[in-house]
């Protein structure tokens, strides 16, 4: 069986969207059943409470978990509030004391899917289990990864898989704390359409302005869940404070998030209107990049025979300046041109570099 074989039907044993809430990190037995209770009240439909029982964290001597003692407090809350329960795992020790404790679904982390051997003991361990099991994508924009944690899952007799998309890793500052990346993401649910993709708001933003935006940007992709972190008392939590928010909040922005439908019937004919002319279009687009890289492969040989260097940080500063008025002028978004013009620049370098080294 691969991948795409499996049919995934344990998610239709929740609403839709299926929503997974609670605190970033179990820290007391009252922080979660306050937290439940709260959520309870505040009418969220939630399909399943989760906390971190265990937490990776960058540096040593941090808040790293409260450990076995927390799966108690998840038990807790399953018996006085009816809601399943989550929680991240992230070595083979984790998987036997959560599977010990009956938390119906589990999930691997970013960290973790990053290293093949992680992910080999942990599916070894979950070897037949019929409890969901999430994967993050790797902190790093991986998709091979991504895909090699569910497959080495898979390998071991796990068929109820789902993924989790939670941003990656940058260096550079941007409004996210872990970039979306979508394009990743999506690459991953068009070649897996069958695996259940969640959104993660709450690691991608960091804090809690930006939460309603990206579920919301998730749903109209077609996600069918979200994994958000709520605390009961959020700017007292022991771990990413930030990015938690209180169960009411959480209510509000659950009934505020709007599925979106990915039938299209009855609107072919306009639709595919549109989408000919885009085509059309974009054929245009590749037959004009086509031509100027010819004019770079052009520019690369004068360079070549004056011994010249590629890179003329002056040119590409002109450059960036037009591509910013243009996308001012023009009302699009300046990170979309920059984007474009990057990679349009790095192709022209590579390829005047085929032309140095060609003798």
């Amino acid at each position: 069986m691969n991948l795409n074989e499996l049919k995934n039907d344990w998610i239709k044993e929740f609403p839709s969207p299926m929503i997974i809430a609670g605190p970033c990190s179990a820290e007391s037995e009252s922080q979660m059943l306050e937290t439940a209770k709260r959520l309870k009240e505040s009418g969220a439909e939630i399909s399943a409470f989760r906390a971190g029982i265990w937490k990776p964290r960058t540096k040593p001597n941090g808040f790293e978990g409260v450990g076995v003692i927390g799966l108690n407090w998840l038990k807790k809350v399953k018996e006085e509030y009816g809601f399943k329960t989550a929680t991240e795992v992230a070595n083979a020790h984790h998987v036997f004391a959560a599977l010990e404790a009956d938390v119906d679904i589990l999930w691997i982390g970013a960290r973790s899917t990053v290293n093949p051997f992680t992910v080999q003991e942990i599916a070894q361990a979950l070897r037949g289990t019929n409890k969901p099991v999430l994967v993050k994508n790797p902190v790093n924009p991986d998709l091979a990864l991504w895909i090699g944690a569910l497959e080495r899952l898979l390998g071991q007799g796990v068929e109820n898989l789902g993924a989790i998309h939670r941003g990656f890793s940058t260096y550079q500052k941007t409004k996210y704390r872990n970039i979306p990346n979508w394009q990743i993401a999506l690459d991953f649910k068009n070649q897996f359409p069958n695996i259940p993709l969640f959104i993660d708001p709450s690691h991608i933003c960091g804090n809690r302005t930006g939460l309603a935006g990206v579920a919301q940007e998730a749903f109209n992709v077609g996600y069918q869940g979200a994994i958000i972190e709520s605390h009961c008392d959020p700017d007292n939590a022991w771990s990413d404070a930030s990015q938690q928010i209180t169960p009411e909040v959480l209510a509000a922005m659950i009934n505020n998030l709007q599925m979106r439908n990915s039938d299209i019937s009855g609107y072919e004919d306009e639709m595919g209107k549109h989408r000919t002319l885009i085509s059309d279009m974009d054929f245009q687009l590749i037959e004009l990049l086509s031509q100027r890289m010819k004019i770079s492969e052009k520019i690369g040989t004068l360079k070549k025979e004056n011994n010249i260097a590629i890179f003329q940080p002056e040119r590409w500063k002109i450059i960036t300046e037009y591509a910013n008025q243009k996308a001012s002028e023009t009302g699009m978004s300046q990170d979309f041109i920059e984007k474009v013009f990057k990679a349009i620049h790095e192709e022209s370098i590579e390829v005047q570099n085929h032309i140095m080294i060609d003798k």
